[in-house]
């Protein structure tokens, strides 16, 4: 650590090599890595999907315990996976299985100044929930893709806490109010969350989309690709999100973006309807940060 508090290029973690640990480490279950592959095959379906959840018992029950739960509303109990499977469809399955098992890289919450693990896990369910609700908006078919993209956006923060946390912990020693976390990083890492998470996330095979708004939900305006509106969508929702009290550290550090929000052609009247909906689904949907 230099005299100015930042850290040395010598003393910088190499992200190749972070990627590497967290790959021979297996951060998330082989289920959960089977149920997003499943997913992504066009070719597989119902069966599928209910072979690779069954390999994990605990997976499979902690998620027909959220189906069961008063987020769904169901008249009658169901305790077949294939029975889920079939109410919910495929990618919705895909989404719980895929929060429960993320959801376990929280367990255990350590602080660090104003950020929290369970703090950081509530914000990325609130940015899934409130993507799906501006992707549902805009009519967009892939509704639960854009979810998912939000629920996985920050996936690089905890990534970063957990594997190179002596280094995590003292940057987040001089994170402050409206500084952007991407520049802190940058001088600490010499990279930011969006590159690990979208290295980590190339190795888990996520969709292009979930990757693309890992990478670019700080500057969808530099973005290029095929997935702009999912993109946007995030961004807009991770702000959202933060300016209702549910940011990734505990402080207000993201950078307002009109080209996102005029991208998706939101008004202020937009903005405002959408935040009182989005108080209603996390109240209606707070099982899912217990999953």
């Amino acid at each position: 650590m230099s005299s100015s508090g930042r850290t040395s290029a010598a003393d910088r973690p190499d992200v190749d090599r972070i990627v590497r640990r967290v790959r021979d480490i297996s951060a998330l279950p082989h289920a959960a890595l089977k149920v997003m592959q499943v997913a992504n095959d066009p070719k597989s379906g119902a069966s599928e999907m209910k072979q690779a959840m069954e390999s994990d018992p605990s997976l499979t029950a902690r998620v027909l315990r959220y189906v069961n739960s008063s987020a769904i509303g169901l008249r009658q109990r169901i305790t077949n996976l294939q029975y889920a499977i079939a109410y919910l469809g495929v990618k919705q399955i895909r989404n719980l299985a895929m929060t429960a098992a993320v959801s376990d890289l929280f367990k255990r919450d350590d602080a660090l100044g104003a950020y929290t693990r369970i703090g950081l896990w509530r914000h990325l369910v609130a940015v899934g929930i409130c993507a799906r609700l501006l992707a549902l908006r805009q009519s967009m078919a892939d509704f639960e893709d854009v979810f998912l993209a939000g629920l996985l956006h920050d996936i690089g923060i905890i990534l970063e806490d957990q594997y190179v946390h002596k280094t995590f912990a003292e940057m987040m020693g001089h994170a402050v109010e409206d500084r952007p976390l991407v520049d802190l990083e940058r001088e600490h890492f010499g990279f930011d969350h969006t590159r690990l998470g979208e290295k980590i996330a190339e190795n888990w095979r996520f969709p292009d989309g979930v990757l693309d708004a890992i990478r670019h939900h700080h500057d969808s305006d530099q973005y290029t690709g095929d997935h702009l509106r999912t993109v946007r969508s995030v961004e807009v929702a991770n702000l959202i999100c933060t300016l209702k009290g549910h940011s990734a550290i505990g402080l207000k550090c993201v950078p307002f973006s009109r080209s996102a929000i005029e991208g998706l052609s939101l008004t202020r009247d937009d903005i405002q309807v959408l935040s009182t909906r989005l108080d209603e689904e996390l109240r209606s949907n707070s099982e899912l940060f217990n999953i």
